[in-house]
């Protein structure tokens, strides 16, 4: 798979993951006892504009393009996890799978660990500046 075709649907997830956010937001507010709504919308809202920088860091080379991908794939990984799993415990009081929220949020927390990294590991320079054109 391409690196494009990657970057396109780590787009395509954060679409997703944004609609279901406002979804979960007013669902929640309809809801008596949503607190567990209200927390998964908040991690989708929060990482689905995450995601889409990550990518546009990467495309625009000015972060490490496979950083870049591994920054936005633990991003939107771990906040569908993380969210499925509340929802689930919302709307039939059993987990996703055990620890399955834990393992979203250590998803997120990993994706903002690569991203910090990326931002202090320099790319390879180009051949064109490194001949100084």
């Amino acid at each position: 798979m391409t690196q494009f075709c990657c970057f396109r649907i780590i787009v395509f997830a954060a679409g997703l993951m944004g609609g279901a956010g406002v979804i979960l937001a007013a669902v929640a507010a309809h809801k008596t006892g949503g607190t567990l709504l209200l927390s998964a919308s908040s991690m989708l809202l929060f990482h689905a504009p995450a995601a889409l920088l990550a990518v546009l860091l990467a495309d625009r080379q000015i972060i490490r393009p496979r950083l870049g991908l591994a920054t936005a794939s633990c991003f939107a990984a771990g906040a569908i996890l993380f969210s499925v799993d509340l929802t689930v415990r919302q709307f039939l009081d059993h987990h996703l799978f055990p620890r399955a929220a834990p393992s979203g949020g250590t998803l997120m927390i990993l994706g903002w660990f690569l991203l910090a990294i990326a931002a202090i590991w320099p790319r390879a320079a180009s051949r064109s500046e490194q001949s100084g054109s």
